[in-house]
């Protein structure tokens, strides 16, 4: 409505006064997330807008699509010049597709002169690939039979030594195409983080899982976390502080990838509940054979809680006909086709977290105070 006075320093002063409150509004609006945009890939929309949601602002517009020889395109719909733009992709289903698509949504937004440009990236691909130790096959036929029949130890040097480090190639994939900043969640290996040479935000699950044990496990307190491997012995250690319970530990010996040849329980599960902590679970091999392992050892109950959720080959199968009472995961990895084909899958919401993170590195905030919290 337009402003009435007689005295016309009075109605110049009154217009003043309306035109500061309008502005003063909006600069309220914008002050929460100003210059901000997240795009989703297709490996995971629904995080994306879960995130955006939580942020309360909307997804970007981005169009993804392939030609007919399967090359990957990616047309971003709205202007980031100068914006701090996020780009969420997880590393499930067509891992390479995926991991393309993100590089080439990074340096789109790179070179459409987008501020700062930071990778979201809940599941990081090729992360079991840190190190040089895995079994690979020789050069020529022989010596690929000489392995299959003879796993001798001078073979496996000679293989360790040709194994690549996929991790590190990915690190540098991501910093050429563009990216400024990363952020993930329970990196299989920590040491991945320095194979950057930009920020790396590595988010853990353990807040999340340390809430779900307290509020779905009515005697957790009678519980003992269990680490199937030696490498996770670090994780069910900081989980079993926090929760002032027992820890145990299985030793396995593979004889080759995806193929567990005997395990050893370290500790006294007996007449208490046992939790598996992992941070992923691909064909489930492992955790299946831990969990028979430890109900022979005298476990009353057994859980599985896995941050990346992968289910490939015959995981699900092998969960279905499995002791466990539940096998929770994160949402890190889509998880709706797998909670329908098997009922004893739970999922964990990490959408919050990520989005905290996303905030207050936006706003230059700290984001140590998700390593052991959970926002609300």
């Amino acid at each position: 409505m337009p402003v009435r006075s007689a005295n016309p320093i009075r109605a110049r002063s009154l217009i003043r006064d309306n035109l500061e409150k309008q502005a003063g509004c909006l600069n309220l609006i914008h002050s929460r997330m100003p210059n901000i945009k997240v795009f989703s890939g297709t490996s995971h929309p629904d995080l994306a807008q879960r995130i955006v949601d939580r942020l309360g602002i909307d997804l970007g517009k981005v169009v993804t699509k392939k030609f007919s020889n399967l090359e990957t395109c990616v047309e971003i719909g709205e202007s980031v010049r100068g914006e701090d733009v996020y780009i969420v992709q997880s590393g499930s289903g067509e891992i390479n597709d995926n991991l393309m698509e993100l590089l080439i949504m990074i340096n789109a937004c790179k070179i459409a002169s987008a501020s700062r440009v930071t990778a979201v990236i809940p599941c990081f691909p090729y992360a079991r690939q840190d190190k040089k130790d895995k079994l690979a096959g020789g050069e020529d036929k022989e010596e690929n039979k000489l392995a299959k029949k003879n796993y001798d130890w001078k073979f496996r040097v000679n293989a360790q030594s040709r194994a690549p480090i996929s991790a590190k190639l990915v690190a540098n994939m991501l910093s050429v195409a563009g990216a400024d900043h990363i952020i993930t969640m329970d990196l299989h290996a920590s040491q991945i983080q320095g194979f950057f040479d930009i920020p790396v935000d590595n988010l853990y699950a353990e807040p999340a899982v340390l809430k779900w044990i307290k509020e779905n496990i009515p005697e957790w307190k009678n519980s003992i976390i269990v680490s199937p491997d030696a490498g996770g012995a670090k994780r069910v250690t900081s989980i079993a502080d926090r929760l002032n319970v027992e820890f145990a530990l299985i030793h396995k010996e593979r004889k080759k990838a995806n193929e567990v040849a005997s395990m050893v329980l370290v500790g006294d599960v007996k007449d208490k509940i046992a939790i598996l902590v992992d941070d992923m679970a691909d064909t489930c091999g492992t955790i299946v054979h831990a969990a028979d392992r430890l109900v022979e050892a005298g476990a009353t109950k057994v859980y599985a809680i896995l941050t990346h959720g992968i289910f490939s080959g015959p995981a699900i199968s092998r969960i279905n006909n499995a002791c466990f009472e539940a096998v929770v995961v994160t949402n890190t990895i889509p998880q709706d086709g797998h909670m329908r084909d098997c009922p004893k899958i739970q999922c964990i919401d990490v959408s919050m977290m990520f989005a905290e993170a996303v905030r207050r590195t936006h706003n230059g905030e700290s984001v140590s105070y998700l390593f052991s919290n959970v926002p609300y």
